[in-house]
């Protein structure tokens, strides 16, 4: 599990990167007006974020509750997609941009693999929360949690100011 754990901390900082680079200092989502859809749909994803990485970090979901992740990945994906089609209707994203996210695609597609044999053998097991503990990348994914629950909601905030 560390090394899935481990590619959601490098997603955690591709996403970063991309959030602080790509959509704050270049694109100025926040203060563009034409941005509230998709400020608002990266609000959801940074929400289905804040959850996979606070609850990953100290916890394996068993029997059920695995069901439930997996329709949070399935979520997170619907999200993307509808990502992807807002910004090329409101805006022209830089090569950068596009490069980062297909990175981010191929890295999520990474750790969908490296999840699915834990989600295989957690899912008969019975429905629980069991506590688990990675050291220093359980407080990393925390601080990620924190941050990715932050900038959902200034991306709520901003939707509803510049809309």
């Amino acid at each position: 599990m560390t090394a899935a754990l481990g590619v959601l901390f490098v997603l955690g900082v591709m996403g970063a990167f991309d959030t602080l680079v790509f959509h704050e200092w270049i694109g100025r989502l926040p203060a563009d007006p034409r941005a509230a859809a998709e400020l608002r749909l990266h609000a959801a994803r940074d929400a289905v974020y804040a959850v996979l990485f606070a609850s990953l970090a100290w916890l394996e979901p068993h029997g059920a509750l695995v069901v439930a992740y997996m329709l949070l990945f399935a979520v997170e994906i619907a999200i993307t997609l509808s990502d992807f089609l807002v910004e090329d209707h409101t805006r022209r994203l830089p090569g950068g941009e596009r490069v980062t996210h297909a990175l981010m695609g191929i890295v999520y597609g990474a750790l969908l693999a490296l999840l699915v044999p834990y989600a295989a053998s957690w899912l008969h097991d019975p429905t629980a929360f069991v506590r688990a503990d990675y050291g220093v990348l359980s407080w990393a994914l925390s601080l990620f949690a924190l941050g990715v629950a932050g900038s959902g909601l200034r991306d709520v905030l901003a939707a509803n100011r510049v809309r």
